[in-house]
């Protein structure tokens, strides 16, 4: 934060005069005085309504008095120069105080002083004490983070190696995030149980991971000590779980879910939990709880607008509410001495019971789970578009053939420069579509319907052979074979 120091020299002052001169200034230029050390006192400027207050801090240096100005706010810029401001104003109010200043005030300012001191060694002492009670009951001191960088890591590199997969940086592939493990009903309903927990670690676009990481980093510092990391990460892994399977339940129609902020919004939900317990000191409890509703409370609401999976948030924060008050019992036990390591697997199979029992109840069909996966590729609709086209380019190569006013000469003339081009036609664009990014069992129906019409294009020239030939009942049998073919293929090419 900017600060400006500045030096004068003192002549014939001797400390505690010279700090009870200080004194007077600060109490001229109406600053508060906050707090006195043996060479040091402590003053704040004034606060206005268009500006926030600095801290003046006065040291007698011996033949020397330094005065240090300091914003206070998280300040990146003094542009108006206030720093400098309040140095100035200091040495010209000193200046005054020491022309002017009567002996008796002296006396009074030492005193004042003396008192001030007392008063700033009790208030370090106490926050001291708060310090360390604090550190006993969370373990700040005595815990490094490594399950939480650890989370953060796995998130990064995920998000990392699905970009180069096609994710997007910032606007998500929703067929890639399918791929990768993200909560899809059709699918996690019809055996894909992983997803429950894979769609914990993988994120739609840089700014989403961004916010998720952060908010896990907030609330890791203090979860991780206090909690330690066995129950740190089961909590993290089951609020997902639970979470994830609240966004299942509440949606009719299915969501493509992904994000930590299920799993995250459970860390906050815990920590809700224990802040409304003894566990945590007073003094810190108030302004944490404070800090934490509003988050819950502004995120919910955002959640609000399209696009965001409010009932994972909603799931998240209650399942870590109930497991944060689980978690009370054992570190209450803990302190006592009293190791509960059931704890933890109770959490986690309490957890897997649920998710079991949800996914049993609400199982989907293979229908659903085709549609499911056909749904969630790119070029689904592009595919859909160019197989209607095929279809009108078949009924008009097909025609033709039920054609029975045709003569020999004219049927064979269709053939040659209207069926067999739109065969062709149709042909080409499949080979096309063979690039397109949808389901193995589309493209499987892709495949089908390059085999139908190669059995079209051999319908066709037995058709021409009969009618070069006029030997019609010596191909019939020929010509029934590959209508048969054509027939299983189609039933076949149905069921895709």
């Amino acid at each position: 934060m900017p600060r400006q120091e500045q030096t004068i020299a003192l002549t014939n002052l001797d400390k505690e005069t010279a700090l009870a001169i200080s004194y007077q200034a600060l109490k001229n230029l109406k600053w508060d005085i906050l707090f006195a050390g043996e060479e040091k006192l402590l003053g704040q400027t004034i606060k206005k309504w268009n500006s926030n207050p600095q801290h003046v801090l006065i040291t007698y240096n011996g033949s020397e008095l330094s005065v240090s100005s300091e914003m206070i706010k998280d300040e990146l810029l003094d542009i108006t120069g206030k720093n400098k401001k309040n140095i100035a104003a200091f040495f010209a109010a000193f200046e005054v105080a020491k022309n002017n200043i009567s002996t008796d005030a002296i006396e009074a300012n030492k005193d004042a002083i003396t008192e001030l001191r007392s008063v700033t060694v009790a208030a370090a002492e106490q926050e001291q004490r708060d310090v360390e009670e604090i550190d006993k009951a969370m373990n700040l001191s005595g815990s490094n983070m490594y399950v939480t960088y650890g989370i953060i890591a796995i998130n990064v590199l995920l998000f990392i190696l699905m970009v180069v997969n096609g994710a997007g940086l910032f606007e998500p592939n929703g067929y890639v995030h399918i791929k990768w493990g993200s909560d899809y009903a059709p699918l996690t309903l019809s055996g894909d149980w992983w997803r429950l927990v894979t769609n914990v670690f993988i994120h739609f676009g840089i700014i989403h991971l961004a916010m998720n990481m952060y908010c896990l980093y907030t609330v890791g510092v203090y979860l991780e000590p206090m909690l330690g990391k066995a129950k740190y990460t089961a909590a993290y892994l089951c609020t997902g779980v639970l979470a994830s399977i609240v966004s299942l339940w509440w949606h009719n129609d299915p969501v493509n879910s992904a994000g930590a902020s299920g799993a995250v919004f459970g860390m906050y939900g815990l920590f809700l939990a224990l802040l409304t317990t003894s566990l945590i000191p007073k003094q810190m409890r108030q302004p944490l709880l404070q800090s934490i509703v509003i988050f819950v409370a502004y995120n919910l609401f955002y959640g609000l607008k399209g696009g965001v999976d409010n009932a994972a948030h909603i799931g998240g924060l209650l399942s870590g509410f109930v497991i944060g008050y689980i978690y009370v019992y054992a570190v209450k036990k803990e302190k006592q001495e009293q190791k509960l390591q059931w704890i933890v697997p109770a959490v986690v199979v309490l957890t897997l019971g649920i998710a079991f029992s949800y996914l049993q109840q609400n199982k989907v069909g293979d229908n659903v789970r085709t549609a499911g996966l056909n749904a969630g590729y790119k070029d689904n609709d592009k595919y859909n578009t160019s197989l209607n086209e095929i279809v009108t380019i078949e009924d008009k190569a097909v025609a033709p053939l039920s054609d029975t006013t045709l003569t020999d000469p004219e049927l064979k003339d269709k053939i040659e420069n209207i069926c067999l081009p739109l065969w062709k036609q149709a042909e080409d664009k499949l080979k096309q579509m063979q690039a397109y990014e949808v389901s193995a069992s589309v493209q499987k129906k892709t495949i089908k319907l390059l085999e139908y019409i190669q059995l079209r294009r051999k319908e066709l020239d037995v058709f021409n052979k009969m009618i070069e030939t006029q030997e019609q009942e010596s191909l019939i049998p020929s010509l029934n074979e590959i209508r048969d073919s054509i027939s299983v293929i189609g039933a076949a090419i149905q069921k895709l």
